[in-house]
C-alpha cells in the first residue's frame, strides 16, 4: 500500500488547470501546423496561420490560449493499492481548481446555480470522473472544456437497426449543426455504445486521446479515418469561413451495449482541445 497525501493532488491539479490554458499538447500543436500546410483554401489558410500566431504569442506572455478558459473536468485513475490522505481528495482537487484559476488569472466562468446564475469566483466546481484500476499510482488528467463547443454536443439513441451508417450519419449532423459555433477546426470526440450516460462520458474522454494515436480496434479505426475525411469535405473550414480543414481528428470510444439500443454521443471540442496529464 503506497500513501499519497492529497495536497500532492491539489498541487498537481493547479499547475495542470494553468498549463492546460496556456500551452497546446504536442499533438494538438502539430496538428495544427499539419492543416496549415494543407489547408486549399487561402482564407482558411490565413485563419490557421492565425491561430499560430496565438499560440505562440500565448505561449510568450504565458496568457491564455482562449478567453474561455472552461469549467474545469478531471478524470482521476486511483490505483487500488494507494491510501490517500490528509482530508477528502474531491476538496482537495476543488482547492488546486480554486488556485489554479484564481493565481493563474483565468477566467471563472462557473456559477453556482444554473439558473440563479450566481458566479463562484473561482471556477469550482470542477466536473469530477474517478475509477479504481490496479495498482499503486494515481493519474490525473485536467481538461478545461470551454462552452463554444460544448453546446454543440449531442446524444442520439439509435436503434440497433441504424447500424454503422446510423452512427456515421449521427456524427455527421452533429458536426453539421455546430457548423461555425464550435470554433473549427475541432476535434471530435464519439462515444459509442454503453447508456446514455456512459456514451457521453466516452465522448468527452476520447477528446484527452492523443491525435496521433488511433485505436487498436480496426472497425473503429477505420471510421475515425473515414468520418474525418467527410467532415474536411464539409467546407466549413476554419473558422467556419470555408476551406478544407474543418476537423483536426475524431476519436471514437466504444462499450458493450443493450440488445435493443444503439446510444451515440458526440463531444466537440474547439482547436485548442486543452488537456494536460500527471501520474502520482
Amino acid at each position: 500500500m503506497r500513501t499519497i497525501p492529497v495536497s500532492q493532488i491539489t498541487d498537481a491539479v493547479k499547475e495542470m488547470c494553468i498549463e492546460a490554458n496556456l500551452f497546446l499538447t504536442k499533438d494538438m500543436e502539430n496538428a495544427l501546423e499539419q492543416a496549415r500546410q494543407k489547408e486549399e483554401a487561402p482564407l482558411g489558410r490565413s485563419v490557421l496561420e492565425q491561430l499560430s500566431r496565438n499560440l505562440q504569442i500565448a505561449g510568450e506572455d504565458s496568457i491564455p490560449i482562449c478567453q474561455d478558459t472552461g469549467m474545469a473536468v478531471i478524470f482521476l485513475e486511483v490505483g487500488q493499492e494507494v491510501h490517500l490522505e490528509g482530508g477528502a481528495l474531491e476538496e482537495a482537487v476543488n482547492e488546486g481548481i480554486r488556485r489554479g484559476y484564481t493565481e493563474g488569472c483565468l477566467r471563472k466562468s462557473v456559477v453556482s446555480d444554473p439558473l440563479l446564475r450566481v458566479n463562484t469566483n473561482d471556477n469550482t466546481p470542477g466536473v469530477i470522473h474517478y475509477s479504481i484500476v490496479p495498482g499503486d499510482r494515481i493519474k490525473i488528467t485536467a481538461a478545461p472544456k470551454g462552452f463554444g463547443s460544448e453546446n454543440m454536443s449531442r446524444i442520439f439513441m439509435l436503434k440497433p437497426a441504424d447500424g454503422e451508417e446510423g452512427v456515421k450519419n449521427a456524427v455527421l449532423t452533429a458536426v453539421k449543426d455546430a457548423g461555425p459555433n464550435a470554433c473549427p477546426p475541432m476535434v471530435v470526440g464519439v462515444g459509442i455504445g454503453g447508456t446514455f450516460e456512459k456514451c457521453a462520458l466516452m465522448a468527452k474522454q476520447a477528446l484527452t486521446r492523443p491525435l496521433d494515436v488511433r485505436s487498436e480496434i480496426p472497425w473503429v479505426r477505420a471510421m475515425e479515418e473515414e468520418l474525418l475525411e467527410r467532415i474536411n469535405r464539409s467546407g466549413i473550414g476554419p473558422g467556419g469561413l470555408g476551406g478544407t480543414t474543418t476537423a483536426l481528428g475524431v476519436n471514437i470510444n466504444t462499450y458493450p451495449t443493450h440488445i435493443a439500443g444503439l446510444p451515440v454521443a458526440v463531444n466537440i471540442c474547439c482547436h485548442v482541445n486543452r488537456h494536460a496529464v500527471r501520474i502520482l
